[in-house]
């Protein structure tokens, strides 16, 4: 048997946040990522994305206990997670792995009260914190399956300027419960997840199908099928600078994030849906494209460019293949 637990977190140049991140786990309360006597052992791997801002360098010196995978090109978020814990499950497989984002920063307790909800409740495969800002609110982190609606209104014109408050997505993302009480759901976002190893052993790695989002609800499907409850953990908290890797690359990030969902509708709706999502998806783009063209002709024209030329890349790629995506 390995340690009780194995950190995993994917790096592409958050150098920063990445140290405020590993300065909160060796602060954490008992469990011990240094060999260090504690009620918990574990440790830590950072797979780096090929980052240009020093991250390598800085965990190298700042951090000797962390365990370090430097990559020379960008894996992506699925593949990077899926290579250190492959590496761990090949070595001396931890009770359970917390695959964890760079710009995190773990409350002193929160692991310790995590691994002790896990070992005390075998039927759970899945276990997520209460994600909090940088300025303490909630961070909305549950969510229920999507329906086919649900793919046509999150994060499409319809969301951002039609119908901004909708019961489909007050559905999708569990604005019927409180956030602060302890609940089961059907998945959680990833910045932030506790899973067990016989739930990995049953469902397999991450899906590199997805090179970045949708992968921890695809996951979390998968896991659940077999018999494994996903739960919401509101008594452990975690701030999440959310998306500061990804929004070093606009366009990439509506690319990424509208691909990998119609993968997922391929993949559990079928061909037709994914393609009728497909079609759509490249209309919301021109014609948000089309909007800010009207807006730049008559005021703050640097803005309304920034934002052109984010929707002329994506309407560009066709949100195909060829990306890497």
């Amino acid at each position: 048997m390995g340690s009780d637990l194995t950190v995993v977190i994917v790096n592409w140049n958050v150098s920063a946040l990445l140290k405020r991140c590993l300065e909160s786990l060796k602060n954490s309360r008992n469990i011990s990522f240094t060999s260090a006597p504690a009620p918990y052992q574990g440790d830590v791997i950072v797979v780096d994305n090929a980052s240009t801002d020093g991250s390598v360098e800085m965990v190298r010196s700042s951090f000797p206990w962390v365990r370090l995978i430097p990559s020379q090109v960008n894996l992506g978020f699925v593949k990077a997670n899926n290579l250190a814990i492959r590496t761990k499950m090949e070595e001396k497989p931890p009770a359970f792995f917390l695959l964890l984002n760079p710009d995190t920063e773990v409350a002193p307790d929160a692991i310790s009260l995590m691994l002790d909800f896990m070992a005390a409740h075998p039927e759970v495969g899945v276990l997520g914190p209460k994600l909090l800002n940088p300025d303490g609110s909630v961070q909305p982190s549950r969510r229920r399956f999507p329906s086919l609606l649900t793919a046509f209104v999150e994060s499409t014109i319809i969301q951002w300027r039609l119908w901004k408050d909708n019961p489909i997505l007050r559905r999708y993302y569990m604005q019927d419960l409180p956030d602060d009480e302890f609940q089961e759901v059907d998945w959680l976002t990833g910045a932030c997840l506790m899973v067990r190893r016989e739930a990995i052993e049953a469902a397999g790695f991450l899906d590199e199908d997805f090179f970045m989002y949708s992968e921890e609800l695809d996951w979390c499907r998968r896991i659940k099928a077999l018999g494994f409850k996903i739960v919401y953990f509101p008594q452990a908290t975690v701030i999440h600078h959310s998306a500061q890797s990804s929004e070093q690359v606009k366009p990439l990030q509506h690319i990424y994030f509208q691909r990998s969902k119609i993968r997922y509708f391929r993949k559990y709706f079928g061909s037709f849906w994914a393609l009728m999502l497909h079609l759509f998806l490249l209309l919301n783009y021109l014609a948000l494209f089309t909007e800010e063209s009207a807006k730049w002709l008559i005021t703050r024209r640097t803005l309304h460019k920034a934002r052109m030329d984010c929707y002329r890349e994506v309407l560009i790629s066709g949100l195909f293949r060829r990306w890497g995506v």
